[in-house]
């Protein structure tokens, strides 16, 4: 539901234009619009600050001051509400004046209809969410360089050579490695090091989205395509404008939306959900996947076409098991990203420890990596990174991962140490409260910090707290290993 400020001492009116957009309803039967009115300028400030709407409706002539004069302030308290000026004069110099102090639109009083105002309240709802996804683009589109690359082994610097190379070109590029080594992060350094001036990137997973959604996340949607598009959206492909789309984990799409995707790499152009209007795609595609994707085409489970297509510029990550030389500058690049986020001063990695690090296997890559030393730049109680707060992982396995160490290999801040008996192994839930316990001890109870260091919402931490009775912070005793009572 959008809140609908409307600002006029035409009581009559007020009445009128209420009644109408009040039983605007949308899909699913709910009201459209909660409308708020006031008939003063003073009245009009004071609702747009309680009530934060999403179009203001603003009359010019007011009895205390003119609509114009309160435009500027208007905006400051409403944020990045759209307000439309409403005059039963035409003058247009005060159309020019409206327009340069950020008015949406300026329209003439009488209106035929109350419904002549619709179509201009719903443009401006449109463009009010175009500019929101805008914003998130540009905060998303974070500067990546090649500085955020870390590595100095043969393999690392043959891949440094090839992003000079691809970003050069605007051609399509598939990015295969393993969970956790990186494969966002190349893409971004292959968009930053494409253009001189900033465009967006726009990233999607594909594994984490169910395929009808997931179309229109990608293409787009007219409004009324589906149920509960109450509105027009643009998409992924739209939103990236001359900028780059990475479409992660591209391997786990379904066939279905395969073809739709190889229509639009070959045609460069596509239509919204429900829409029937081109759009041309401008954007650069940039795919990543840990599958072999030749093996997945010979399985049927992906379109050889779109493979071909995909796989011209391939760049493929290794894994951090065949890159070791490459673990003590990793080391030190995130130990500093980690005191940043947590507050703390890790600094000082032993000999011994540094040794150990560069010998586990790291099935989990340079994601676990940062997991594990996450967890020990909070464990540590001084600025040395201590071996006793590294996980139980098996060094350098010829096989498989012994399953009693299994909770280790993740990389988790509370992984179990190597034990005989199975029953000594704390159940998930008890983890995570232990974990949760830790991390508000570690902050000394501050919430903010606590969310930051497990990588949760607000929300989500509230309802944990209480879950677990640590609602004030007061848990028990908390262990590096909490284990079962062996009795």
């Amino acid at each position: 539901m959008e809140t609908l400020l409307i600002v006029d001492d035409d009581v009559s009116l007020l009445e009128t234009l209420t009644m109408h957009f009040e039983e605007i309803e949308q899909d699913d039967g709910q009201p459209r619009y909660q409308v708020v009115t006031a008939t003063s300028a003073a009245a009009g400030l004071k609702a747009a600050q309680e009530n934060m709407p999403s179009v203001v409706i603003l009359d010019m002539m007011l009895p205390d001051r003119t609509g114009l004069e309160i435009i500027e302030e208007m905006k400051g308290l409403c944020g990045d509400a759209r307000i439309i000026l409403v005059t039963a004069y035409h003058d247009m110099e005060t159309t020019i004046r409206a327009m340069k102090a950020g008015a949406f639109d300026y329209i003439h009083k009488p209106f035929p209809d109350p419904a002549a105002l619709d179509l201009v309240v719903e443009r401006a709802l449109e463009y009010r969410q175009l500019s929101r996804r805008a914003d998130e683009v540009h905060r998303e589109n974070a500067v990546v360089r090649l500085g955020d690359i870390v590595g100095t082994s043969p393999s690392m610097q043959q891949l440094v050579k090839e992003i000079g190379k691809v970003a050069s070109s605007t051609a399509t590029v598939l990015i295969n490695g393993e969970s956790g080594t990186g494969k966002e992060l190349i893409a971004r350094v292959i968009h930053n090091y494409s253009y001189d001036e900033p465009r967006p990137f726009i990233g999607i997973n594909c594994s984490a989205i169910v395929d009808t959604l997931l179309e229109s996340e990608l293409f787009g949607h007219e409004k009324g395509a589906f149920t509960g598009a109450v509105g027009a959206k643009p998409g992924k492909f739209e939103l990236a404008e001359d900028g780059t789309v990475f479409l992660d984990e591209i391997g786990d799409m379904s066939l279905m939306l395969q073809a739709k995707l190889l229509r639009v790499l070959q045609e460069r152009e596509f239509e919204r959900v429900g829409g029937v209007k081109r759009v041309k795609l401008r954007a650069r595609v940039i795919a990543a996947t840990h599958r072999h994707l030749a093996d997945e085409v010979d399985q049927g489970r992906f379109r050889e076409d779109l493979y071909q297509r995909l796989k011209v510029i391939t760049l493929v990550i290794p894994p951090l098991r065949e890159r070791r030389e490459d673990i003590p500058p990793l080391v030190k690049h995130l130990l500093e990203r980690i005191n940043e986020k947590v507050h703390k001063r890790v600094t000082r990695v032993p000999h011994e420890v540094m040794e150990r690090l560069t010998r586990l296997p790291w099935r989990g890559n340079v994601r676990e990596l940062e997991n594990v030393l996450t967890r020990a730049v909070v464990l540590a109680p001084g600025d040395v990174l201590r071996g006793d707060d590294l996980p139980a992982l098996e060094a350098h396995p010829s096989g498989p991962l012994d399953p009693h160490r299994a909770a280790g290999a993740a990389g988790g801040m509370f992984a179990a140490p190597a034990v005989d008996d199975a029953s000594l192994i704390p159940t998930l839930e008890e983890a995570e409260r232990q974990l949760i316990a830790r991390a508000m001890a570690v902050t000394k109870g501050h919430k903010g910090r606590t969310c930051q260091i497990l990588g949760i919402s607000r929300p989500t931490l509230e309802r944990k707290l209480q879950k677990f009775g640590l609602a004030q912070g007061q848990g028990p005793q908390v262990h590096p290993y909490p284990v079962k009572d062996a009795s």
